[in-house]
Formats: structure tokens, sequence, C-alpha cells
């Protein structure tokens, strides 16, 4: 299983900030945003990750995360010239991908609580669902306004039934958040999609391609799970809140992908140790040591 993380797009709500680089590198509480994507890939046991953004930003978050080995990972990158949809990045991260199944997470988006709605689903993928269930699995999250995001209605079997991106009369109150799973197949589905009306790849296509053929599977996203909207720069500030208190409260960092790694087995304590010396003197490197010490 691969993991691509698309951190591109314009981020035109988020003005001036994204001026100067994607939004994924604006910081919730105290590291930034794009961590807290990478982390769920991590804790699914995900190591091969594409990072897909604008050519202006790859630099950046090349400083950032290097090759990934110093956190156990294989993390390559890619540049999406324009932003022209989702589904561009199976056709972009073709060659990454090869002959693996892939999950595809957005870059701003954000999940906290209970994951092992995706944890599952990824281990199922890995081992080969029967033929009747394989294709692509993606999630809903109930939501009180459905007009406002893509919605899928499903049977008790988890089959999807029907998936609309921002309908008027939405048949259902379950939203697909920006987190997905596909079999090999979603490159040549993506290869043979049209522009929308405005003018790019969606994915609401390449799910309704796995929709037509009987193989979109739903899970659903249970009662406890948080995810976080940060399209905007008051959700940004009610997302750095939300995670300081609870790091405050409970002295344990989230997204922290140093620990994660190591708490993993992607790293030992020798390599675990070696990076926290790189690390600055600091309260992230404090913490480090807190871990490592224990």
């Amino acid at each position: 299983m691969k993991g691509i993380i698309l951190a591109g797009g314009s981020g035109t709500r988020m003005y001036p900030i994204t001026k100067i680089y994607s939004k994924q590198l604006v910081t919730i509480y105290d590291k930034p945003l794009i961590y807290y994507p990478l982390s769920i890939l991590m804790l699914a046991g995900i190591r091969e990750i594409l990072i897909i953004s604008n050519e202006d930003t790859i630099p950046l978050y090349k400083k950032l995360f290097d090759d990934g080995s110093h956190v156990g990972l294989k993390v390559e990158y890619a540049v999406q010239k324009a932003p022209n949809g989702i589904a561009e990045s199976f056709i972009i991260g073709e060659k990454f991908i090869g002959k693996d199944n892939v999950s595809l997470i957005l870059g701003d988006n954000i999940f906290y609580g209970k994951l092992d709605f995706f944890y599952n689903a990824v281990e199922k993928h890995k081992r080969g669902l029967p033929r009747r269930q394989a294709g692509a699995t993606i999630f809903a999250y109930q939501v009180t306004d459905p007009e406002r995001y893509g919605i899928v209605e499903f049977g008790g079997d988890g089959k999807a039934i029907s998936i609309e991106e921002k309908p008027k009369a939405p048949k259902s109150n379950y939203a697909v958040p920006g987190l997905y799973i596909f079999d090999n197949n979603v490159v040549s589905i993506s290869k043979n999609l049209k522009p929308s009306a405005r003018g790019e790849l969606e994915i609401t296509d390449v799910n309704r391609s796995y929709l037509q053929k009987g193989e979109l599977r739903v899970e659903k996203i249970g009662r406890g799970v948080a995810w976080l909207d940060t399209g905007t720069p008051e959700a940004l500030l009610k997302a750095a809140n939300f995670f300081g208190v609870i790091e405050d409260r409970q002295g344990l960092k989230v997204a922290c992908i140093e620990e994660i790694a190591y708490q993993k087995g992607f790293i030992n304590k020798d390599q675990f140790g070696a990076h926290i010396n790189r690390i600055p003197k600091s309260l992230y490197r404090d913490y480090l040591e807190k871990i490592y010490n224990e």
C-alpha cells in the first residue's frame, strides 16, 4: 500500500498567507498542518509516501522531510503544475504507485480520535479483498449541513448506492472526507476522466466509476472522531486551540511523526536518539527526549 498526500491547491480563501506557501505549511498549534495527514498514513503502517504540491512549495517540503529516512519512511515528491483536480494525483503519481494499491489523503484534512475505521480498511486492502469487494473504499462522516459536502448514500452492507457533490436535496447526512483507498485501477480510471465544468479531474467522478461497477465500499466513521475543517483562518485557529487543549491536558503530542516512527518500529532507539540530537533546543526536542527516556 502506497500513500499520497495532495498538498497543493490555490488556497485562495487563505490569502495572503498562501501567497508565500501552500496552507499545508501553516502552523496548527506547534507543527505544520501537513504533519497531521502524514501521521494518519504512518499510523496505518504506510511508509512509502508521495507528496504532491506546487513548484514553489515542494522545496519547503523537502527541507521539512528530506527523504523521510529519519522517521523510517521513503518520501518522494511531485509537482502539480496547476490545481487540476484531486484525481490528477493518480496520473502524476502513476510511476510511484506502480502495481500497488494506494491511499490518498488531502493535505488539509485532520482526523482525531479512534481511527480504526481507516486502519482496518487499509489492512483489508493489503490482504486483498474478495473480487466482489475489491475496488475503492471511501468513508462517511455524519454532518448537520450536507449541502456543503460531497454526500454518499449507502446500504447496511456498506455498498455505496449514490454519491453527489453538494446536492440541494441530499439523500443522506453522510459527507465524504478527503481520505480514500483505491486499488491499482484508479490510475487508468483517472486517465480516462474528462474535466468537469470547472476544468478539474474530479475525485467524485473516480468514485462514481467504481460505483457503476459495484466496487465502491463505504466505511462509516463512528461517534467520537473529529474531522476538522481547515479551510479558513477561523477554522485554523479553532484547530490549533483544539490540539493545544488536548496536548496541555494529556502531556502527549498529537501527530508527532518522530514518536510515531519510534512506537511503530519504523526506527530503533539508536536512530531515534540520533535524530533527537540533530533537533535544536526546543519544547519539541524536550518532549522527544522524554519519550526516549521512558
